[in-house]
């Protein structure tokens, strides 16, 4: 028994450690592709790029370790059903669920694991993540000023350069317009040649420029040149130094990120949760409240109590004067503007209010079902396995696919009716796990009283037998 189960439990690693890091690469490309406009042109160094793939990899985990045992357990019991070893194992007295149970502790363990991954690390990851695409984002473009192109890299500056030589660093015609003085292009300087470099440190773009001239016709009413606005100044070298500070790739406070639902584990969620229901409690109270204060302002100072016992009558405003008749006439209408004002503003208060409860809910739910998830797809993958009895990558790849896809498809309509509270948080992030549990039942129940439902072989003899008794009928007509 011991060597059937090692013999098992090694099948089923191998695989699972190989799809493991496909499924990785492949979530991790579609991740990329997602964020390629704002990662190209930046000028990123590797050591960023690494960052960013690492901790993508990292909140994608809960997405891949589903996906790998599944498949790998297809393949597992897949490619034993092929070679007849568990037609092997079964003559020796090993059933099916005897084959399974190795995998399915390890599946267990595995399932644990990804709860506290869930709870510890894709937290962390994610509040990583989205902190280095926020400042990937707002970094601006790599220094690339190329010939022959108005380059506005700089604040409020504007250079040209006619040539640029193959050194990228001997430069011809150039200009260079300073708008720092928000007055449009007044401020000129133009140079035959030079140099461009940086310095040792990055921190600068050093300009060295030769036999050219200076021009600012910029009016600044405080100089004592304003009646001659016009300055020009030739020169045979001159210096100018560019910041490239803003340049650099930012290091934003994760703290500004760290209120995001899927940077919190379990603890914070459930204060969150506790917080946001009293909160909405707190501001349905306050439109209750509400009616009640403007219903109690209208009876105790709008109208007297001695006024307001004519109003029992058929014509209730009869027997008052027109003008009393008009104030209550604009006092009751400026009431009901007032309590519909509060309703609408509370009523959206409590309607955001409800959102976050519910997105916080929802983030709560995803850490349970994600585990769960490589336990359902091993029992599915287990027995659909030793049914089809195909090996190789082929079949058991479709069948992963699909199955998954059917997964992911009910978890996104399931989160998206919960997060807008369309149906509760349980019955909507659960979706996806009530429907597969039905699915892991049945299929163990057929591959362990060894039943053909899913075999390929007895559709293929089924579909013989029509086509055999429609040529037969055929046949007969003649």
């Amino acid at each position: 028994m011991k060597i059937a189960y090692r013999y098992i439990i090694k099948n089923f690693v191998g695989p699972l450690v190989l799809t493991f890091f496909v499924a990785i690469f492949i979530l991790l490309m579609q991740f990329l592709w997602k964020y390629v406009d704002d990662l190209v042109g930046k000028g990123l160094e590797i050591h960023i790029l690494l960052k960013f793939m690492f901790y993508a990899a990292g909140s994608l985990m809960n997405m891949a370790l589903p996906l790998s045992i599944l498949l790998a357990s297809l393949m597992t019991f897949g490619n034993m059903g092929e070679r007849l070893e568990v037609v092997a194992m079964k003559s020796a007295g090993i059933s099916i669920s005897k084959m399974m149970a190795p995998l399915a502790i390890m599946s267990i363990l595995l399932t644990l694991f990804a709860f506290w991954y869930a709870d510890k690390v894709i937290p962390q990851a994610n509040l990583k993540l989205r902190t280095l695409i926020y400042n990937v984002q707002e970094q601006k473009p790599a220094l690339n000023i190329e010939s022959g192109v108005f380059y506005n890299g700089f604040d409020d500056i504007t250079i040209r350069i006619g040539h640029k030589k193959s050194d990228n660093a001997t430069i011809e015609d150039v200009l260079i317009y300073d708008h720092s003085r928000h007055q449009g292009n007044v401020t000129m300087t133009y140079a035959k040649s030079g140099t461009m470099k940086m310095t040792d440190d990055g921190k600068y773009l050093l300009f060295v420029l030769n036999d050219g001239f200076f021009w600012d016709e910029s009016v600044n009413m405080e100089s004592r040149s304003a009646s001659m606005p016009l300055n020009r100044a030739t020169f045979k070298e001159q210096y100018k130094r560019f910041d490239l500070s803003s340049f650099a790739l930012k290091e934003n406070d994760e703290e500004f990120f760290a209120s995001s639902q899927q940077a919190m584990p379990l603890s914070v969620l459930s204060e969150k949760i506790d917080t946001m229901k009293i909160m909405v409690d707190n501001a349905e109270k306050e439109v209750y409240q509400g009616f009640l204060n403007s219903f109690y302002y209208f009876s105790h100072f709008v109208v007297d109590k001695e006024e307001l016992k004519p109003m029992m009558q058929e014509d209730p405003l009869s027997p008052m004067s027109s003008i009393k008749r008009e104030e209550i006439y604009n006092y009751t209408r400026m009431n009901a503007e007032s309590v519909a004002n509060t309703v609408k503003f509370a009523k959206q208060d409590v309607f955001y209010k409800n959102l976050s409860l519910h997105s916080y809910q929802v983030e709560y739910h995803n850490k349970f079902t994600f585990s769960l998830a490589c336990l359902l797809f091993f029992f599915i993958g287990a027995p659909l396995g030793s049914i089809i009895r195909k090996g190789g990558i082929g079949i058991p790849l479709v069948i992963t696919v699909a199955f998954f896809t059917f997964y992911f498809m009910l978890t996104a309509i399931g989160k998206n009716l919960a997060s807008t509270g369309q149906v509760s948080a349980f019955a909507g992030v659960w979706m996806s796990s009530l429907v597969l549990i039905p699915i892991c039942i049945f299929l163990t129940y057929k591959a362990t009283v060894d039943s053909s439902v899913m075999s390929i072989e007895t559709y293929e003899k089924f579909f013989k037998k029509i086509i055999t008794k429609l040529q037969s009928i055929i046949k007969v007509k003649k």
